[in-house]
């Protein structure tokens, strides 16, 4: 039995299917972001950042959900930003056993920067689309995350 009969559907395709698409967007889209990026930061580096310009001090946990990062990559995250001078560590008031993680004058002042940056690798990377697919692309996009 051929794929056609076992599923009523099209034969399957991998031009077709939405992890192998999504992935070559998402290879587009890094390569974009290495050209453009700013001190050398990796996108896990930027969306850390960002969140805490955007929300403030926070715990690393804290931080880790903003940014849709797990404990560990988190971790590594925040002791490379903190490593180049652009974050600040000090205890939380509330709970010693746990740190605040805040941006230093340096990182606020990339993050100003950062932002600029950003928009044109969003502008970048949705090129191909009118505006009108872009907007659609975005929403559907949130969507599905």
């Amino acid at each position: 039995m051929d794929d056609t009969a076992q599923h009523g559907a099209e034969p399957y395709r991998l031009d077709d299917q939405v992890g192998y698409l999504l992935r070559l967007a998402s290879q587009r889209h890094a390569a974009i972001f290495q050209s453009q990026t700013i001190e050398g930061l990796t996108a896990t580096q930027f969306a850390a950042l960002v969140r805490l310009s955007e929300h403030g001090k926070c715990s690393q946990n804290q931080l880790g959900r903003l940014a849709a990062m797990d404990v560990a990559t988190i971790k590594g995250v925040v002791d490379r930003l903190r490593q180049k001078g652009l974050t600040l560590a000090e205890p939380d008031p509330g709970d010693k056993r746990r740190m605040l993680i805040s941006l230093s004058p340096q990182g606020a002042a990339l993050v100003a920067r950062m932002k600029d940056a950003g928009a044109r690798i969003t502008a970048d990377t949705l090129a191909p689309l009118s505006p009108t697919e872009q907007r659609s692309f975005l929403r559907l996009l949130a969507k599905l995350s």
